[in-house]
């Protein structure tokens, strides 16, 4: 496959993105359920893996959700948290930062500790060019922050740069299916217009990692759904995460409220069991730095043996029981 056979955003619009994360960070950690949700689905992932963990970053790490299970995970490892977002940290730092720790003064673009005789770093940064060494982590994680990046060559490209030979690379991201409702309600009420944002699927995902130079890369997909009473509190809840409509060509003319009623109207025709529906696909994906050798059509396959997920982890959990 050719880079250029898939389009993952359509142009996204980093500065509009930032200021929205921004602005969400005081309301995230309370709208952000399915975040806290697939961190812990991660937690468990990395559970299974036997890892020699010393230098390790969290991409994206927002206010701290996941970051905060890697410090019980890997306790001795210096652990970076990196978002483009310095309110996002700010926030993060009320969670991970031990009690009683004098506060640090976080500056953008800052590659060095800001919590010192700690273990943990905060730095502000993008995932497009991260301040680390290459080579320099063992260990690369991002829990839903793919989907806002329109350029996944580029940024697993920087991913494999910082990572050390068969270092790993474990993340998330959104698929096509995401808030599949309210695309569905905003087609009807607004053909001409994109609302709501397209995101890749996983089988485009794996293939960006193998040009990216990644080997062995593990996909699959779980499906969430969240209800609520009204087609509102899904809007409150995307907004109250900083989840905005990217692509730098969006319409930028005020929404009538005529339109916006009738995407209200076209959404009620999801409800079910008298709520209203909102679906997320969540794709989970792992990698390794080193090359792809199982590559190909005509590629030799002996001596390669394919389990599920589940299976993996009932053999794993038997080969280390006590």
């Amino acid at each position: 496959m050719k880079p250029t056979d898939f389009t993952p955003l359509e142009g996204v619009n980093r500065k509009h993105l930032q200021q929205h994360f921004s602005q969400a960070a005081p309301s995230y950690d309370e709208a952000a359920i399915l975040q806290k949700t697939v961190a812990e689905r991660v937690e468990e992932r990395l559970q299974l893996t036997k890892l020699d963990i010393k230098h390790l970053a969290d991409i994206g790490a927002g206010t701290g959700l996941l970051t905060e299970k890697l410090q019980r995970l890997y306790p001795q490892a210096h652990l970076y948290a990196v978002d483009f977002s310095l309110p996002m940290l700010q926030t993060a730092r009320q969670r991970l930062e031990p009690k009683g720790m004098a506060r640090s003064v976080l500056k953008n673009w800052l590659p060095h500790t800001l919590l010192p005789q700690t273990r943990l770093h905060l730095v502000n940064a993008d995932a497009y060019q991260l301040p680390f060494a290459d080579g320099s982590l063992d260990l690369l994680t991002s829990n839903l922050m793919l989907q806002w990046c329109d350029d996944l060559d580029s940024v697993f490209r920087e991913f494999r740069r910082v990572l050390r030979p068969n270092g790993m690379l474990m993340f998330t991201s959104f698929g096509p299916d995401t808030l599949k409702e309210l695309r569905r309600a905003w087609h009807q009420a607004d053909p001409e217009q994109t609302h709501v944002n397209h995101f890749i699927d996983m089988h485009d995902l794996g293939d960006a990692l193998i040009r990216a130079g990644f080997g062995q890369p593990v996909m699959d997909v779980e499906h969430f759904t969240l209800t609520y009473d009204q087609p509102m509190g899904v809007l409150r809840d995307l907004k109250a995460i900083g989840a905005t409509h990217a692509a730098a060509n969006r319409s930028r003319g005020l929404m009538g409220k005529a339109r916006f009623q009738a995407m209200l109207n076209a959404y009620e025709q999801a409800r079910h069991d008298s709520k209203i529906p909102a679906t997320y696909e969540v794709v989970h994906g792992h990698a390794w730095a080193s090359r792809e050798i199982l590559k190909g059509p005509n590629r030799d396959r002996s001596g390669l043996v394919e389990i599920s997920l589940e299976t993996f982890a009932k053999q794993t959990q038997q080969k280390h029981r006590p």
